[in-house]
């Protein structure tokens, strides 16, 4: 698997930038550039191919052309070896060599391209939602931007308080799923209310209809908030 696929450059801007490259270094040379649709490509169907460049860690990969083109009828390519760059700039969680996935986590943290202009969405505050699953980062990413200035809405916070006694959840709550869920002090046992709710679809569509109106009411209060403090 490739890292950051979705930073991969297109097909076309990738050949151009090649070609570009091989005729300044060789411009007396021919170049036939195709795009590969397998693993193999033309190199196991070409009978004119004499020569396959590989590095070490892809002369697997030319024995297996060199297999595939005699199970095809055809001479073995000379496999010519050459030493890979190092990237003397490469942080510790870069490869060794120069790659293009090292450049593309380069690319992390630039703007890519210019926000898109919504006439339907006003110029300020500048919302952004950080989404992910646990342990991707999203509390620590939060708590950079906020030393930059920005205004953190904690959407987890909000779900607590949504529950607590006096929250804009509570009584609904309680009212659909009745005083059992309670503690004894008054407050919501989320433990209890879980096992209502989890395995039991209909009972988990009832409780976030209740929350999740109320979560996002709290959090467009949070940025009128935001907004006023400018």
């Amino acid at each position: 698997d490739k890292v950051l696929p979705e930073l991969i450059e297109p097909y076309e801007l990738r050949a151009a930038k090649l070609r570009e490259f091989l005729e300044d270094v060789k411009p007396s040379l021919c170049y036939d550039i195709v795009p590969l649709a397998d693993p193999f490509g033309p190199s196991v169907t070409d009978p004119d191919l004499q020569c396959l460049v590989v590095s070490e860690e892809t002369r697997r990969g030319g024995e297996a052309v060199n297999r595939k083109r005699l199970e095809n009828g055809l001479p073995e390519l000379a496999l010519h070896e050459i030493q890979l760059m190092k990237d003397p700039d490469h942080s510790q969680n870069e490869e060794e060599k120069i790659s293009s996935s090292s450049l593309r986590q380069r690319l992390l943290g630039t703007l890519l391209q210019p926000p898109r202009q919504d006439p339907a969405l006003p110029v300020r505050p500048y919302v952004i939602g950080l989404t992910g699953g646990t342990g991707s980062g999203k509390t620590s990413i939060a708590k950079l931007l906020g030393r930059l200035g920005a205004f953190v809405i904690d959407a987890d916070k909000l779900g607590h308080a949504v529950y607590v006694p006096g929250g804009p959840a509570y009584e609904p709550v309680v009212a659909a799923f009745g005083a059992e869920i309670l503690n004894k002090d008054g407050t919501i046992n989320r433990k209890v209310l879980g096992a209502k709710v989890f395995g039991n679809q209909e009972r988990l569509k009832s409780l976030t209809d209740i929350v999740w109106p109320k979560i996002a009411q709290m959090a467009k209060e949070r940025v009128r908030e935001a907004d006023a403090q400018g």
